[in-house]
């Protein structure tokens, strides 16, 4: 069987925009590129992380074409298209679908809360619209509903496009029960190439002592490298230098969520000069005391001069 191909450093990138709001396509090209010279495995343009839900349709086509051509084919496209609407997830997965792209990442329905069935019925859809790779994406603590991991397997031994599952529940033996439920799959249903993702930065390492894949992450924005290098290391069986990596990088989990995500991330990049320090309402910038937080924070930690 084939092994996962969506594994390693996947970077769920921001959105640029310009002062007035618009999309600032020349910054993120930039920083696709920055990625790209740090080793990032996967790209996720227009995820949660890059503030999808105030784009429209036009400006997600941008972004993806924008990421997919400064990608060149070098490293995995993930496009972000979930909805909370089957008809609109569908719909996102067909253009994705369109535009070329390697896989999808598909959030589970927020705010409307569904039934395990449901969401069976949601993903089932999504992934028979096109032929393009879907991954799943379980964050409760912002949609207010949990894809269990009864749901995953069922989903992995139904529908062979869905490839993977980014796990964001905060749980290393969340993770564990999907990967034992998924192995469990039997016959010619066997997934061996189905990746479990964290989506916690805080659990990388533990996510693959248990048997993951990778991490879609967010704090790679800041220590792609490093972190590219703790998953190097921790595959060689080069265990104490993966955990030293692990105690360099793991702070920036809890610094970069003291606010809602993207804004401290975004922060420091435009302190790095990579972007402007423009939101999309409802989220807005840091007040004058949150913005010397976060830069104390980074700086006794050493990422930020």
């Amino acid at each position: 069987m084939p092994k996962p191909r969506f594994t390693g450093v996947i970077t769920a990138l921001v959105t640029p925009f310009h002062e007035d709001g618009s999309l600032d396509l020349a910054a993120y090209r930039a920083l696709v590129r920055e990625q790209l010279a740090a080793g990032v495995d996967g790209l996720v343009p227009c995820g949660t992380t890059g503030e999808s839900v105030t784009l429209s349709p036009e400006e997600q086509v941008q972004v993806v074409t924008a990421c997919r051509d400064e990608a060149r084919g070098m490293v995995p496209v993930i496009a972000g298209a979930g909805a909370n609407d089957t008809t609109k997830a569908v719909r996102n997965q067909q253009r994705m679908h369109e535009l070329g792209v390697d896989a999808t990442l598909h959030v589970t329905p927020y705010y409307n809360k569904p039934t395990q069935e449901g969401l069976y019925r949601h993903f089932r859809a999504v992934a028979e619209a096109a032929p393009t790779p879907v991954i799943l994406y379980n964050v409760p603590g912002r949609t207010g509903v949990d894809l269990l991991p009864e749901t995953v397997a069922r989903l992995a031994a139904d529908c062979s496009t869905i490839v993977g599952v980014k796990e964001a529940t905060g749980s290393v033996a969340r993770a564990q029960d999907v990967l034992n439920r998924v192995a469990a799959i039997g016959g010619d249903k066997g997934r061996d190439d189905f990746a479990v993702l964290s989506g916690d930065d805080g659990l990388i390492l533990g996510l693959l002592a248990a048997g993951g894949h990778g991490v879609i992450s967010v704090i790679s924005h800041l220590c792609c490298k490093e972190l590219a290098q703790m998953i190097k290391a921790f595959r060689e069986g080069k265990h104490a230098e993966a955990q030293a990596l692990a105690r360099r990088t793991s702070p920036l989990a809890s610094i970069l969520f003291f606010r809602t995500s993207p804004i401290p991330v975004k922060t420091a990049l435009a302190w790095r000069g990579l972007i402007k320090k423009t939101f999309r309402l409802p989220l807005c910038p840091l007040d004058d005391g949150e913005e010397a937080q976060l830069k104390k924070m980074l700086t006794a930690e050493g990422w930020l001069s």
